[in-house]
């Protein structure tokens, strides 16, 4: 799929979570460990940074051309924040339950889908070139402000 260059940082991000979404689902009582270790890394490296900015930047500059209340968006936000509520729990259970490793893995694989199959598809439609190279723009210097610091 022809992905808009404004959004290919985030689709990079969206590869990396369907990595670990699928460690996840093959999560077994031995590997669940492992598997929990990966999943907390990606979300303090990449993934709760990559909804920041998709709700801070991607979805208040599609509520400006497009309407925010469109059920992919309220789907997409909804998602962002069971998967928050699961990853908290699973920061704060040090043994894993492989099932609800598995039920994680399902969640944010389906999440990625969304996205990338349809609201990204909406979001590219909806939104003026101009104002698809304002959020590349915005989400390089977010970007670049985490690597600074």
């Amino acid at each position: 799929m022809k992905r808009d260059p404004a959004l290919i940082s985030l689709s990079r991000d969206h590869h990396q979570a369907l990595a670990v979404a699928l460690e996840l689902r093959r999560a077994t009582t031995a590997t669940a460990s492992r598997a929990r270790t990966r999943t907390l890394r990606f979300w303090e490296t990449a993934g709760r940074e990559h909804f920041r900015l998709e709700e801070e930047v991607l979805f208040v500059a599609f509520a400006g051309h497009g309407d925010p209340h469109h059920p992919l968006v309220a789907r997409a936000l909804c998602d962002h924040v069971a998967i928050r509520h699961r990853i908290d729990e699973l920061a704060r259970d040090a043994v894993p339950d492989p099932d609800r490793l598995r039920e994680l893995g399902v969640m944010l694989a389906d999440h990625v889908r969304l996205e990338e199959r349809e609201l990204f598809v909406l979001i590219e439609r909806t939104l003026p070139s101009a104002q698809l190279e304002a959020v590349a723009a915005a989400l390089r210097h977010a970007e670049a402000a985490v690597s600074d610091g």
